[in-house]
């Protein structure tokens, strides 16, 4: 059976799931490729052998000739468009974030819920990472005893826009974070606190978050939107009776002039590469069967990372500790 799937936005997060979707994933079949841009659309289509373009997304999720969607257009769209793709029965990938507000979680669960069954998995792909994976067998297994901390640092070239906040490296850069420490350590936040250094111009500064969990563990994050030198996620865990972190992928060294080199990349699509492939061979597994996940994030996810943003952002803006303060976890996500 072939899963036609529909890719909805065709910038950079589109056209790499379009590329997947066409040369990695056997039993999917990439469908349609949809933007509100016909000829950016019709870029992408014609560079992955996709059957025909759109600019309606609420149209091409309705289409009988789809049969699963993936969401990689701007984040505002992607409560309303999980939210249809629900009404109509279909299966959704859906970039990170569900939503930067709270309340658009909620309404997606209460769609899940009515249905009575499962139908978004969303985007926080950095679980797929074998470096993470490894990281949590090793407090699972039991290796490093208690946790009692965990390091994080999120560091890009430069802000994507030049009217980037600090309190959108919170809502926008920080959840991959969120979620990863989450899926890691396997708690919850009670609460955050933020702060940014001053630089010596008008480049929006480094965000530092130190959250506290449900277990009692500090967990620090750095969000640099502005580090210069490359693209840079780092991660380390302590525990009481050791410690594991994360490499930075380097496949070559470069000796020369008495001196030795490695290189970053510029962003996130090659150190993440293999990692959004495994993700989205676990859509279509799901897209064909039903059966959720077990390493995939969920609606409930979603719903966890936009509370602890908006705590952030509060804590930033009033430079103080701020609780995180969810809903009880509804029974259907259990």
């Amino acid at each position: 059976m072939t899963i036609r799937i529909a890719v909805i936005g065709a910038g950079l997060m589109g056209a790499d799931h379009a590329k997947i979707v066409a040369e990695e994933l056997p039993g999917a079949t990439l469908q349609l490729v949809c933007d509100m841009d016909d000829q950016r659309a019709r870029r992408v289509a014609d560079a992955h052998g996709a059957v025909d373009i759109a600019t309606d997304p609420n149209a091409a999720i309705a289409r009988q000739d789809i049969d699963a969607v993936i969401i990689a257009s701007p984040d505002f769209t992607h409560a309303p468009l999980s939210l249809a793709c629900i009404a109509a029965g279909k299966r959704v990938l859906c970039e990170k974030p569900l939503s930067q507000a709270s309340a658009d979680c909620i309404a997606v669960m209460e769609a899940e819920r009515k249905a009575g069954t499962k139908f978004v998995q969303l985007g926080f792909m950095r679980r797929y990472d074998r470096s993470y994976q490894e990281m949590k067998r090793a407090l699972d297994d039991g290796h490093l005893g208690r946790a009692l901390m965990m390091h994080n640092f999120h560091r890009n070239v430069e802000t994507p826009a030049a009217d980037f906040t600090g309190a959108m490296a919170i809502t926008n850069s920080a959840p991959h974070e969120f979620d990863v420490v989450r899926y890691v350590l396997g708690t919850d936040y009670v609460a955050i606190s933020a702060f940014q250094p001053r630089r010596s111009d008008a480049r929006v500064a480094p965000v530092i978050m130190v959250l506290e969990t449900v277990d009692g563990q500090l967990v620090n994050i750095e969000i640099n939107n502005n580090a210069a030198y490359g693209y840079d996620v780092r991660a380390e865990l302590v525990g009481e009776r050791g410690a594991v972190a994360t490499n930075n992928v380097a496949y070559t060294r470069t000796e020369s002039a008495l001196s030795q080199s490695t290189s970053y990349d510029v962003d996130w699509r090659t150190r993440y590469y293999d990692a959004y492939r495994r993700q989205n061979r676990d859509f279509l597994r799901f897209a064909a069967t039903g059966e959720f996940p077990v390493t995939a994030s969920d609606c409930w996810d979603g719903y966890c990372a936009a509370v602890v943003a908006e705590a952030g952002v509060t804590a930033l803006k009033e430079a103080r500790r701020t609780s995180v303060q969810m809903i009880a976890k509804p029974e259907f996500y259990a």
